[in-house]
């Protein structure tokens, strides 16, 4: 059963290695991550599984110490998923950008309060699929925990990845609402076409919360909203 999860944005740019001069523009959501990161350890799970997009090479499950790295964004910092691990499984193949981050941020609270893996889920998974993940996710223990990475539209302004959208901003205001409100039919209800053209890469994982979270009467909080550089970045905690 799922007892606790945490959202966060999954940005290299949160890697302050990454961002460079740019960093202190993300100190807050740095911050709201960590504190994300906390109700977590504080829920004691027996299994912490992350979920984040991924292209075709990084889908599926990842092991625990499994290897990422910043080297494609021009830095020489490489990261781990957790401590331990068989190391032949961990070396397979690399972690998909949106874990490395979530190692990053694993690794900044020392997190060993569980085993952990990883998973990597495509843009394109249907809703349908997305809520069967979860669920079987959320039946492989006792006391499971979600770390979900993902970030809102990339459409929020003219200089935006994606560019300017008139519905980026009302999409974004509806995913922020539902994680907050640990609302399970608001997420689940995302249109996923809508989420492709606005690049929003959060909906997957999202909906496998969803999934993940039926029938666990969590409560929600949202800890951070913004859209710097014209993609919208939520945290939020589900307890």
């Amino acid at each position: 059963m799922l007892v606790a999860a945490a959202v966060c944005p999954c940005p290299p740019l949160l890697v302050p290695e990454v961002a460079a001069g740019a960093a202190p523009e993300l100190d807050a959501a740095r911050a709201a991550c960590t504190d994300a990161v906390g109700v977590l350890a504080a829920a004691r799970p027996d299994l912490l599984v992350v979920v984040g997009p991924a292209e075709k090479s990084g889908r599926g499950p990842h092991p625990q110490g499994a290897r990422g790295s910043f080297r494609g964004f021009g830095v020489d910092l490489d990261v781990r998923l957790g401590r331990g691990g068989d190391e032949a499984t961990a070396a397979e193949r690399e972690l998909p950008s949106s874990l490395a981050v979530a190692a990053w941020l694993l690794g900044r609270t020392e997190w060993s309060a569980a085993p952990l893996e990883g998973l990597g889920v495509g843009e394109p998974l249907a809703a349908e699929r997305c809520v069967e993940a979860g669920e079987g996710i959320a039946a492989r223990g006792d006391r499971v925990a979600l770390l979900v990475m993902g970030d809102a539209s990339a459409c929020r302004t003219l200089k935006a990845p994606g560019y300017l959208d008139d519905r980026a901003a009302g999409f974004d205001a509806e995913a922020a609402r539902a994680l907050g409100a640990a609302d399970i039919g608001a997420l689940k209800a995302l249109d996923a076409e809508l989420a492709y053209e606005l690049k929003a890469a959060g909906r997957a994982p999202w909906q496998v919360l969803a999934g993940a979270a039926e029938g666990a009467a969590l409560s929600g909080q949202l800890l951070y909203e913004d859209a710097p550089y014209g993609v919208g970045y939520l945290v939020a905690t589900w307890s």
